[in-house]
């Protein structure tokens, strides 16, 4: 169910995701989906709450990636197929809409992302440059995805050879960014 309205969110808009339009998408009955979610309210409140439990899985990666948490977190910062993606995406949409809720819970991804890849730079303003550049990244890739520019207008496009000179370069200035 929550992928359903999630899916609706994503395609069509959040005023499109209504609880009938929600319910159809899922092959539930309006009822059903009233017995899991007793309201739209309840939808968005299980929608952010996916969101927050994928971030913690992202956040445990961020410690434990092998290639280190800034290559990992500038590198996931392109992946617009994950499941965390579809959830940022929706509720990015929501919050848009003017849900209060969902604005605060994109407040508190990005907030604890900075918090995250603090503990791993002694730098406050590099830790801040690192996500700012994320966000970058992920709307830049987002926007492509969108507009879906062929290959002749993909000059600007970021491969693996341009990734891997920006995660090497964050990586030189996090080593030489000096302890307050």
């Amino acid at each position: 169910m929550l992928d359903a309205f999630e899916r609706i969110i994503i395609a069509e808009g959040e005023r499109a995701a209504t609880l009938d339009a929600t319910a159809k998408a899922a092959g539930v009955s309006k009822g059903g989906l009233l017995y899991h979610f007793g309201s739209r309210h309840a939808l968005i409140a299980g929608l952010i709450e996916r969101l927050h439990r994928l971030v913690d899985a992202d956040v445990d990666l961020i410690h434990s990636a092998q290639d280190g948490p800034i290559s990992y977190f500038v590198r996931s910062s392109v992946d617009l197929e994950s499941a965390l993606d579809h959830s940022f995406v929706a509720t990015v949409r929501l919050a848009q809409g003017g849900d209060r809720q969902a604005a605060e819970a994109i407040g508190a991804v990005r907030s604890r992302w900075l918090v995250e890849i603090g503990r791993h730079v002694d730098d406050p303003s590099l830790a801040l440059a690192i996500t700012l550049i994320g966000d970058g990244l992920y709307y830049h890739s987002a926007l492509r995805a969108e507009v879906d520019l062929g290959a002749d207008e993909a000059s600007d496009d970021i491969g693996r050879p341009e990734m891997d000179a920006l995660v090497a370069l964050l990586e030189r200035i996090a080593g030489e960014s000096p302890v307050e």
